[in-house]
């Protein structure tokens, strides 16, 4: 029987081919109806009739209604950008410092890198129906709530502004370090999965590389950007991207559109809001990739 000999472009190929063909199945069976259908009626102005929806053809009509006279779109787009553009170097640094914490040897390792990872589970939305349905209770009693709240008000802002700004640090750096502090729940609890890539990143780095940086007199910060920081660069690409979208998925432009599709029963200026709404995350995430991309080291 006479086989086939590939190159091994082919195979490398076929191996992306055999990847990718879950995420291709489901697009196609699952996906592409729905969004060739969103773009109907992203043109179109739809009303419910008897046995199903007409759609009136307004061309471009929701897309102006959407952008010049929609009371609330433009500013939760915009703040959902600036939110995201303050978020991402937060998430990434946090990660990367936590992710390089838990990479080095010491007693109870597997349950450190257990507990911060668990905030992303607390905050799955398996996890948030369950206790919504009311089969699960994770703030306690009314007591826990008030013991919270105490403790917020404890919190004192005004003297960590002033420490900072004792040190010499700029304005902008304190606003910038007392916002992620006050944000920091929400920090920990975004950081789950790049976390773990960044710890399978530190981990592909061949201790050999660090002997010879030790021996040749190299200190540990030199290592850091002379060996780690290169080495997991791409894997920061592949978080940047994976952050971005994560905090574009529960923005308030997402809630807005559901609303008037669902509750003032407007699916063509929803579905224009939608597509707007993914042209500028996919512009956002061109220029963020070309630009890290130039700075990723893959040798």
């Amino acid at each position: 029987m006479r086989t086939i000999r590939l190159s091994l472009k082919s195979r490398r190929a076929l191996l992306g081919l055999a990847f990718i063909s879950p995420w291709l199945l489901g697009f196609i069976f699952l996906f592409a109806t729905p969004l060739l259908q969103s773009i109907r009626f992203s043109l179109s102005n739809l009303s419910v009739a008897p046995g199903g929806y007409v759609l009136d053809f307004v061309g471009f009509k929701n897309f102006k209604d959407a952008l010049l006279f929609d009371a609330t779109y433009n500013r939760i787009l915009v703040d959902s950008v600036g939110a995201m553009l303050l978020n991402v170097p937060m998430i990434l640094f946090f990660s990367l410092f936590t992710a390089t914490l838990l990479n080095q040897k010491f007693r109870g390792r597997t349950m450190a890198r257990a507990i911060f990872f668990l905030p992303v589970i607390l905050a799955s939305s398996a996890v948030a129906a369950a206790e919504s349905a009311g089969l699960i209770n994770l703030m306690g009693d009314a007591s826990a709530v008030d013991a919270s709240a105490d403790g917020g008000a404890s919190f004192n802002v005004v003297s960590i502004v002033r420490m900072l700004a004792d040190v010499g640090l700029p304005m902008a750096y304190v606003d910038y370090i007392v916002e992620a502090i006050m944000r920091i729940y929400e920090i920990i609890s975004s950081s789950g999965v790049q976390i773990l890539i960044f710890l399978a990143a530190l981990q592909s780095v061949p201790g050999s590389m660090y002997e010879v940086a030790k021996i040749e007199g190299a200190t540990a910060y030199e290592s850091f950007w002379k060996i780690t920081f290169p080495m997991v660069s791409p894997l920061i690409l592949t978080n940047v991207i994976y952050t971005i979208i994560d905090s574009f998925a529960g923005s308030p432009v997402t809630q807005a559109i559901y609303q008037t599709a669902f509750k003032t029963q407007n699916f063509g200026l929803s579905s224009a809001m939608s597509w707007l709404y993914t042209l500028v995350i996919g512009l956002v995430l061109i220029v963020v990739g070309w630009v890290l991309s130039r700075r990723v080291h893959y040798n």
